[in-house]
């Protein structure tokens, strides 16, 4: 596991002690649905944090506003293009800025105490590993930084002396599960899925999906490409990936189970017979609380939990004939090497066709599996050495899968 071991998740050293010195944070993402949720906890504590560094993607007002909000000493927005727009934005504030990937990982590199780790797609990947490369913690959000690199970036964890704390709503449960156990008595990792819009839609009806419907989440408020991948259950194939590389389990001790109330993010089953559960109303704050001061614990401005009002939890075996992706990604975590690499390439490839309206919903995963089985026969199944060689299969399997959508 990238976590500290020798600490247990569920058995904090109490809350944030009065007087401590503020934690120093960067915030990667900062635009984004996980960084306006960092902000929002972060103004119920404002002598709890200091902020050292925000990056964000294209939208240099919002970057600016979160800087201005958080009061962040450096902003740093990916789009060179909007070096000028953040500047004048930023005019009159001290707050140091520049744009263009070497900026945002010169936030990433900047002296923290926790790196949160939220820049969507495996643009993300280069950020983490500055970060990583530092030494730094990072609370990572970012999901295709280990699917596409997994084994890469957890050497480099290793190398380097950082750390991975797991933000995701599912891992963090599972690390909170988890508490000291005994890990060779673990006989079993679960992550939910609410099953997305289409949980009872036919395949038919799944098939024939607007975009409008599939970006309409039933419990959870996320970006759109999150929200598309959960809406075919391909979020959850990620996730499982995800899980591997963290935890360090084999995919025989991984599974799915469809919860439609998300209040079950994740269980630990063991061999006696016994399952912890973290559970939680669907909200990003907990998770994101639970890392910001681990092991220490804090308010997150989320409602509570109360298993009255819920009334009654739900669960019910994932249907891989209606959600295929899942499958898909199953497989691809079974077969290991660069298979992962390859199915987030070709999904993120597809989700953007089927945004831009140029394909159809099932043509996400029809896309993604074509491109994973003609990988099985070349070089491109071989397990990447390294990120920079993560991301060339990446950069193959992302033109292939645009090959197939033309």
């Amino acid at each position: 596991m990238t976590t500290d071991r020798d600490a247990s998740p569920t058995s904090p050293s109490g809350p944030v002690p009065a007087g401590a010195v503020p934690k120093t944070l960067v915030i990667l993402g900062a635009t984004g649905s996980i960084g306006r949720s960092t902000a929002r906890i972060l103004e119920l504590h404002p002598e709890a944090f200091r902020v050292a560094a925000v990056a964000g993607g294209r939208d240099a007002e919002a970057l600016a506003r979160t800087a201005v909000a958080v009061g962040a000493r450096f902003a740093a927005l990916a789009d060179p293009a909007g070096h000028a727009a953040l500047k004048s934005a930023l005019a009159g504030t001290g707050i140091e800025c520049a744009a263009g990937p070497e900026a945002v990982e010169e936030a990433a590199r900047r002296p923290c105490d926790l790196v949160i780790g939220a820049i969507a797609g495996t643009v993300g990947i280069r950020p983490t590993l500055a970060a990583i490369e530092a030494g730094r913690t990072i609370a990572l959000a970012n999901k295709e930084t280990l699917v596409c690199a997994g084994a890469a970036v957890m050497a480099a964890v290793a190398r380097h002396g950082a750390k991975l704390l797991p933000l995701d709503s599912e891992h963090n449960a599972i690390f909170q599960a988890l508490g000291d156990a005994d890990w060779s008595t673990i006989e079993r990792m679960t992550l939910t899925a609410s099953g997305g819009p289409f949980r009872t839609w036919t395949a038919e009806q799944i098939a024939s999906a607007t975009l409008d419907q599939a970006l309409a989440h039933p419990n959870w408020a996320m970006g759109p490409k999150v929200t598309i991948d959960s809406a075919g259950l391909i979020n959850k194939g990620l996730e499982l990936i995800e899980a591997h590389h963290l935890f360090g389990v084999p995919a025989s001790k991984l599974d799915v189970v469809v919860h439609p109330q998300s209040v079950v993010h994740g269980l630990v089953s063991f061999d006696d017979g016994s399952v912890t559960a973290g559970m939680a109303l669907p909200d990003m704050r907990v998770p994101i609380a639970h890392c910001l001061t681990y092991p220490h614990r804090i308010e997150s401005g989320a409602k509570k939990l109360d298993l009255a009002a819920v009334g009654t939890l739900t669960f019910e075996k994932p249907d891989l004939v209606r959600f295929p992706g899942l499958r898909v990604a199953m497989a691809a975590l079974e077969a290991g090497g660069g298979l992962p690499t390859v199915f987030n390439a070709a999904n993120e490839v597809a989700v953007e066709a089927f945004v831009a309206r140029r394909i159809g919903f099932a043509d996400i995963a029809r896309t993604v599996e074509r491109v994973c089985e003609a990988a099985m026969g070349d070089g491109l199944a071989a397990t990447p050495s390294s990120a920079d060689e993560a991301l060339g299969v990446d950069h193959v399997a992302r033109e292939r899968a645009a090959a197939l959508l033309h």
